[in-house]
Formats: C-alpha cells, sequence, structure tokens
C-alpha cells in the first residue's frame, strides 16, 4: 500500500502548514530541507518523528495555530518523563467524534444502544473520546469512568447498558465480579469495545465466555486524535484504519524501511488534516502488520493485524532479546491457566533471573505445572525461568492497564 495522489497533497500542505507556523515541528522539517512533498518517494524520504521530539516541544511548541484557535490540550498517560501536549482545534475535536462514531458503526452499535464508559476522564484522551463518539452517533452515554466497581455493576443494571467501553484489565474485572456475584442474568450487554492495551487470545476468551458478548479491538493514542482511529468489524479480520484521516505504513524499527504489506513491523502515522498538531511519520513502537486482500464486509480501509506488542517493550535477559509476548504464547498453550500473568527480572548474584507468577485452578498439581511451564519457556527463549503457580484471583487486577513486567534490575 502506497501513499495516493490525494493523500500527498494533504501532506504537502501540512508540511507547508508547519513550515509557516514556525512551530517546533516546523523547524525540525526546514533543518532538514524538507518544504513538501509531490512523490511517494518524497514521502518515504521525510524524516519519522517520535514521542521525544514531542516531548521537547513542552508544552505548546506544537501547536500549529494561533492560541484563540485552541479549544483543549490533551496529555499522553505516560507517567515518566515530561508530558506530551497535544492541543486541538475544534475541527480536530469534530473529526475526531465522527471517527470514533465510525468505530461504533462498524461494531454494529447504534442509537437505540446504551453506551457504559469506564476509561479515565481528563487530559487522558480515553474517556472523552468514548462519549464524543458516542453523541455523535447519537446512542445514550453513561460516563462512568474508571474505579468503583459496585457502582458500575449497579448502573450497568439499573440502565441496562448494552454497550461497555473499557481496557481488557477492567473488562476481565467486571466479568469476574459478575460472575462472582451470579447477576449475567440481570447485565444486558452485547458487546465489549476494548482498547488501550494488547490483549491476547486466552482473556478474550474469558471475557467473552463470561459475558457471552461480541467483542471490539479499538485502536488509537493521544498523540494521533487519541481512540477511535480503528477498529475490527463483525468478521474480526483485523483493525480498519480510517486513511481519509491518516495515512498508515509499516517499518522496520532497526532500518526504518518501508514494509511490504503482510510483513510485521512498527506503525507509523500521518495525520492527513489534524490542524492543532499535525504528525508527519510519527512511529508508534506498536509493532502490527498491514493485512493484504479486501475484508468480507466490503470496507476499502486498510486493515492492521492485532497489535503484536511494541519495539521498545523488549527485555534483554543473559544476552537474550525476550517479548512479553513470547512468554504470553506459552501461557496461553496451557488451557489449565488463566490469561493473567507477571514476569519479575532481578539481578541476583552476578546473574540476572526471570521470575513468572501464573495463575490455574485448583484442580492440577502446582509444582507440576509449575516445571511443565518453565520448560516450554526455555525451549521457546532458551533458558529456564522460575515459575510460581498460583490460585486464579491472586494477581491483582486492573481499573485501567494492566502492569504485566517489572524490571526491578534498575530499582
Amino acid at each position: 500500500m502506497r501513499i495516493n495522489d490525494e493523500q500527498l497533497k494533504q501532506v504537502d500542505r501540512q508540511i507547508k502548514r508547519l513550515i509557516a507556523a514556525n512551530n517546533f515541528y516546523g523547524k525540525m522539517l526546514k533543518d532538514a530541507g524538507v518544504d513538501g512533498v509531490a512523490t511517494a518517494e518524497d514521502f518515504e524520504a521525510l524524516p519519522f518523528s517520535q514521542k521525544q521530539d514531542l516531548r521537547d516541544a513542552y508544552p505548546l511548541g506544537l501547536s500549529t495555530v494561533p492560541d484563540e484557535e485552541i479549544v483543549r490540550i490533551h496529555s499522553s498517560s505516560g507517567t515518566t518523563g515530561v508530558p506530551v501536549i497535544i492541543p486541538y482545534t475544534k475541527k480536530d475535536v469534530e473529526d475526531w467524534a465522527k471517527m470514533f462514531a465510525r468505530c461504533y458503526e462498524f461494531a454494529g452499535i447504534t442509537k437505540k444502544d446504551r453506551i457504559h464508559i469506564t476509561p479515565g476522564y481528563g487530559l487522558w484522551t480515553a474517556g472523552i473520546g468514548f462519549q464524543a463518539g458516542c453523541e455523535y452517533l447519537g446512542s445514550m452515554a453513561i460516563p462512568m469512568g474508571p474505579g468503583n466497581t459496585d457502582k458500575q455493576l449497579q448502573m450497568m443494571q439499573d440502565l441496562g447498558s448494552t454497550v461497555l467501553c473499557a481496557t481488557s484489565s477492567y473488562a476481565l474485572l467486571l466479568a469476574e465480579e459478575i460472575e462472582k456475584r451470579g447477576i449475567r442474568q440481570n447485565i444486558k450487554l452485547t458487546k465489549g469495545v476494548i482498547g488501550s492495551e494488547r490483549w491476547g487470545e486466552k482473556m478474550r476468551a474469558r471475557i467473552r465466555e463470561i459475558l457471552g458478548i461480541e467483542l471490539y479491538d479499538i485502536y488509537g493514542l493521544t498523540e494521533i486524535y487519541g481512540p477511535g482511529i480503528g477498529i475490527n468489524c463483525k468478521y474480526d479480520t483485523g483493525m480498519h484504519i480510517w486513511d481519509d484521516y491518516l495515512y498508515l505504513e509499516i517499518i522496520d524499527p532497526e532500518t526504518g524501511k518501508t514494509l511490504p504489506d503482510g510483513e510485521w513491523g512498527e506503525i507509523v502515522l500521518t495525520t492527513l488534516v489534524k490542524e492543532g498538531a499535525p504528525l508527519i511519520r510519527y512511529r508508534t513502537h506498536d509493532i502490527s502488520r498491514i493485512l493484504p486482500g479486501e475484508c468480507p464486509c466490503g470496507s476499502t480501509y486498510p486493515r492492521i493485524d492485532v497489535i503484536a506488542g511494541r519495539s521498545d517493550d523488549m527485555m534483554k535477559i543473559k544476552g537474550v532479546n525476550v517479548f512479553p509476548k513470547q512468554i504470553e504464547e506459552v501461557l496461553a498453550s496451557f488451557p489449565e491457566l488463566s490469561s493473567e500473568y507477571q514476569i519479575h527480572i532481578s539481578h541476583l548474584d552476578g546473574r540476572d533471573t526471570m521470575r513468572i507468577y501464573v495463575e490455574t485452578n485448583g484442580s492440577v498439581d502446582f509444582a507440576e505445572m509449575a516445571k511443565k511451564v518453565a520448560e516450554r519457556v526455555k525451549s521457546k527463549i532458551g533458558f529456564t525461568p522460575l515459575v510460581k503457580v498460583v490460585e486464579i484471583g491472586v494477581l491483582p487486577r486492573s481499573e485501567k492497564k494492566s502492569k504485566r513486567v517489572f524490571d526491578e534490575r534498575y530499582d
């Protein structure tokens, strides 16, 4: 998939706006000798941008419009380093709502639905994005935000929520609470729109099994509007990305070379019409691939596969490069294990040690299960971890995103 003529014109317009604004980003492009693009080759020669560039522009150095045209700011949810501040114009806010409403429509959600929104509100883009799309579509928004599970379940029952919007971690927590309290018959949920963190098939299966609902992956990041820039449809053959607002590339994270459709690499996004803070070739660090061919739904929007992880979440242990997804794939091969796990890495007596905590039901021998898991992990990554098996529910559940990797070597 290569950039088309209309998208090239839009990118050229954005570059000229950035340079004219003489903002942080415009100066970067000028310093790189860029003044526009006319061909696909011109585009692929443009420099990448990444999060540190955006941090360097703190607080409002990314803005491409006068202050009086900024109607809202959002900030990334990261907890370390200088935050990233993204300004939005009135059109940006409206465009985001339109994209999000399209996501709901692709999931078969209509004005008759009651959308239970649990992601956080505030500087983070999540809750307000889910709500804006809901209101643009014309559905009933139930803006709960995270936490207070008792209140969540009460409102879910009393108001007859039909759609749950949540992180996968909180969706699992709510599902397990519904099961534990025996109130499934009082819950009217039919669909779940889940985003903001990678989640494996085992977790999907557990949420689906307990709640009996259709699950939809929604994609997005604060720097590029927020959640709502893509979603899978009922055929579940990848997430459609709205290429009338964004240009999508997959690159080799090591070389920066653009990869052909079907090959796994890092997602790079360019905003085509964003006014407040346009981004050119922004490296997301999310790992996926563009799926070739057409979706059975008939949509021509390009599709990406599930997010397999991040190019920057690699752990180096005993000289071996390890990704959390590799451990997750091993754990998924054991039907006796739940979807939840934790990885702890420490440095003891001059060597690195990996400890993996996993959950299982009480029907198996914990010591034998730990041995089997350790052996299979060793065959996958080349060294043997210490494995601790605990009962289902022992590992913490989260109302936001679950932290599963703890690297204690640098504490």
